[in-house]
């Protein structure tokens, strides 16, 4: 599902929004999350999952075509862990 179609969706359900409402609400809710985790801040949604931020150490890595050693500087990476209730709907248990 893509944002334009989670949009839709919602204001589907909801016909009591405007779609454009709707819109502003879901790309805020995006932009805080995005925000929140480029200042190496943590975001847990109960039952569905958690985004974090995680580093990764400069290391020393290899170009695949040539072999030759490659200095590969360090970078914070997006993480997601599921939550259990999604978890569980996922492998069929609930």
């Amino acid at each position: 599902m893509i944002r334009s179609e989670l949009i839709q969706k919602i204001a589907d359900e909801n016909p009591h929004l405007y779609q454009r409402d709707v819109e502003r609400i879901v790309n805020t809710i995006f932009e805080e999350i995005t925000e929140a985790m480029a200042n190496g801040n943590r975001v847990e949604l109960r039952g569905f999952g958690a985004f974090s931020v995680k580093q990764r150490n400069a290391r020393v890595g290899r170009n695949p075509r040539t072999g030759e050693a490659v200095e590969v500087e360090e970078k914070h990476v997006p993480f997601f862990k599921t939550g259990k209730l999604l978890r569980d709907r996922l492998n069929g248990k609930s």
